[in-house]
């Protein structure tokens, strides 16, 4: 049984998949506008696309949805499996976070950050969908996004690549910036209100925290990512002279 289509919208999300070399478009609708905003990506990928009201695509994806006046239907992207990943830099391991907005948001901090991939489980994640895409901002076109089954399993097999593996986590007993996170590193982030489940936190070779200096203590996920990846990417610059 094929997959079905990815529907992707947005102006970001629509011009990086234009973008990719990888992606097999099947469809553009744009609205007249859109279409002479994007006009070099779209020359580029030798479309013609089909020019619509935006009322059309208001219709096709739901008033709530900010198409901006694109959408495109592509193939899905394939995905690396864990072995298949480079085994240098950052990974990020995500522990049944369930929200496609903070997935998407997660995926646009992956990008910014130069991660190496992002590694979820098939049970308790978001399915590649328009709202992740729209959230992520394009950068599910350059993020790989692993899907496994354990996740224990798969950090377990990280380790044997010479990964080691950071659990996030508010109450761990070290700052982030206080332990060698050079990499090749991995930090895991649990959900929202439940954090890390033991048995991943068991599995990780040091829990640590972000050093906050206010009254909360806490951050939704995908801002705690983008920290976290600050942090990581401070640990592999090179000592000032």
């Amino acid at each position: 049984m094929s997959e079905p289509n990815d529907i992707i919208y947005g102006v970001h999300p629509v011009a990086e998949a234009l973008k990719n070399p990888r992606r097999k478009i099947y469809s553009l609708k744009a609205s007249r506008n859109a279409a002479d905003r994007l006009a070099e990506e779209i020359a580029a990928r030798g479309l013609e696309p089909e020019i619509v009201h935006p009322n059309v695509l208001d219709r096709r994806l739901g008033e709530e949805a900010v198409h901006q006046g694109l959408l495109i239907e592509a193939a899905p992207l394939r995905q690396p499996h864990l072995d298949e990943i480079d085994r240098r830099g950052i990974v990020v391991m995500l522990d049944q976070v369930t929200d496609p907005h903070n997935v998407g948001a997660i995926l646009r901090s992956c990008a910014a950050f130069n991660v190496t991939a992002l590694v979820a489980t098939t049970r308790h994640s978001p399915e590649a969908s328009a709202v992740l895409f729209k959230s992520a901002s394009g950068a599910y076109e350059h993020v790989p996004f692993v899907k496994v089954t354990n996740l224990a399993r798969a950090i377990a097999e990280l380790k044997g690549y010479g990964f080691r593996i950071l659990g996030l986590d508010s109450e761990a007993p070290e700052d982030i910036g206080a332990v060698d996170a050079a990499p090749p590193v991995a930090i895991v982030l649990g959900a929202e209100g439940k954090g890390l489940r033991q048995l991943t936190r068991d599995t990780c070779d040091l829990v640590v925290k972000l050093p906050f200096q206010g009254p909360i203590r806490s951050l939704n996920v995908s801002n705690a990512c983008a920290v976290a990846l600050y942090a990581l990417s401070l640990a592999d610059r090179p000592a000032r002279p």
